[in-house]
């Protein structure tokens, strides 16, 4: 059974420590000298406003736009709406890991690989972290290795399989395919790439900024439902997230950036006139290892750091986590989020009755409820210093009681597994969140 397997993966710790791996990717990060530098508008290659919308463009038409959306979420009269400069990228793109068995335990080729946006750069990442229009060479860089086992997964034994949304306050309607995909057989070993189990994997976890978001993302789909009871049923939790989804409809109309509401633009980057929220800017970037060894291109620089929560009670044995109905700009429908998920800055001028719920229990737990406690970034291809300190909280029912408050439920470690094995069910943080819950397993 798969999840037999994936238990067996997760409690093992044979090979190389931590202490090595990291080591190992720091040495990468040496050796392929990558640098980032920020830019003017005016000095990217290839990219340019458009005199016709405004937007920001690529001049093959392809990789991503930024543009302006005017977005609203809910019915009248108590909708929310506003505007807001978004990427959109409709190309539907791959995170593939391969996973292999070796001496009954099954192990995942990880790769240290360079994003321009992360942390340090380099962080363990999957075997392919690739756009379509970067592993159909339209950059004209070198090809993607091990991209062959995804584009024709009859090559191995698919374990995970799931079209997924990204972060939908920053893209709009972006998918990727999230896969994990077993093969027989040597490959062919390459500096690059390590194989790691579950449980090295599990531990790197505990490290800020080491494994980035796509692994997480990937590694998401693995963990299988188990037969452990639930505060609610399946049927039941589906059809909370229905009713949500049928009263909080999510609207995007694009506009020009130029024509965008509340937004300035000066020659470095586009900023809101309050400077909250994020910022688009330019950056040039050179990198030993990637397809293309130098490129410049636009990123998303969110205005501070976020905070990323689930809040974790156990009823009758069972461990559960409050989920939010997370309606974002970019998303098509609803989905299960975390509990708390915001930049706290964005929030600190607003009243304590306006400010995100959950959010003074969060920051107010003490050190024994704070089950899992890393920083973590996201998506590195597209954003800058894009962090968030991602916690799981052991809460009383005083900070998250039984009776959930509108637009929140209590689901199971397990229903949570088995909803992100479907499409636009699981956002992109609480994915995350799933894959730090089961660190705590171990």
């Amino acid at each position: 059974m798969l999840g037999e397997r994936i238990t067996r993966s997760a409690t093992a710790r044979r090979g190389e420590s931590v202490k090595d791996i990291t080591a190992w990717v720091q040495r990468r990060r040496r050796q392929v000298g990558p640098t980032v530098q920020r830019i003017p508008f005016h000095e990217l290659e290839g990219w340019s406003f458009s005199q016709e919308t405004g937007n920001l463009v690529h001049r093959s038409g392809r990789f991503f736009t930024v543009h302006g959306l005017r977005a609203a979420i809910g019915e009248h009269p108590g909708r929310m709406s506003w505007h807001q400069p978004i990427i959109t990228q409709p190309e539907v793109g791959i995170l593939g890991i391969l996973a292999q068995e070796f001496d009954g335990v099954l192990h995942f080729l990880m790769q240290a690989k360079m994003e321009p946006g992360n942390p340090g750069l380099v962080q363990i990442s999957p075997t392919v972290q690739a756009t379509y229009s970067n592993y159909t060479k339209i950059h004209q860089g070198g090809g993607v290795r091990y991209l062959e086992y995804f584009t024709d997964p009859s090559r191995g034994r698919v374990l995970s399989d799931v079209l997924q949304s990204e972060h939908g306050s920053w893209f709009c309607r972006k998918r990727n395919r999230n896969m994990v995909v077993e093969v027989t057989g040597a490959l062919p070993d390459h500096e690059d790439f390590r194989w790691l189990t579950l449980g090295q994997i599990h531990e790197l976890l505990g490290h800020d900024n080491t494994v980035n978001f796509d692994a997480r993302s990937a590694l998401a789909g693995l963990y299988g439902p188990g037969a452990s009871q639930a505060l609610h049923s399946d049927t039941h939790v589906l059809s909370w997230l229905a009713a949500r989804r049928s009263l909080t409809p999510i609207t995007g109309v694009p506009i020009s950036l130029a024509d965008l509401p509340g937004w300035r633009r000066d020659e470095y980057s586009i900023h809101h006139e309050q400077q909250r929220y994020f910022r688009v800017m330019a950056v040039s970037v050179r990198a030993g290892n990637r397809e293309v060894s130098q490129w410049t291109q636009p990123l998303l620089e969110p205005n501070g750091q976020g905070i990323v929560a689930f809040l974790m009670r156990t009823f009758n044995g069972v461990p559960h986590v409050l989920v939010s109905a997370r309606a974002e700009a970019g998303f098509s429908d609803v989905e299960l989020g975390p509990t708390v998920q915001c930049v706290p800055r964005n929030h600190q001028h607003l009243p304590a009755a306006q400010q995100p719920p959950f959010l003074s229990a969060v920051q107010s737990a003490a050190p024994p409820q704070i089950r899992y406690a890393a920083l973590l970034s996201e998506e590195g291809g597209r954003f800058l210093n894009a962090v968030s300190q991602y916690l799981v909280i052991e809460a009383t029912e005083e900070q998250a009681p039984l009776k959930e408050p509108p637009g929140f439920c209590w689901v199971s470690r397990d229903q949570l597994a088995a909803f992100t094995r479907s499409s636009h069910y699981v956002s992109a943080q609480a994915r995350t969140l799933l894959v730090c819950l089961n660190t705590l397993g171990a």
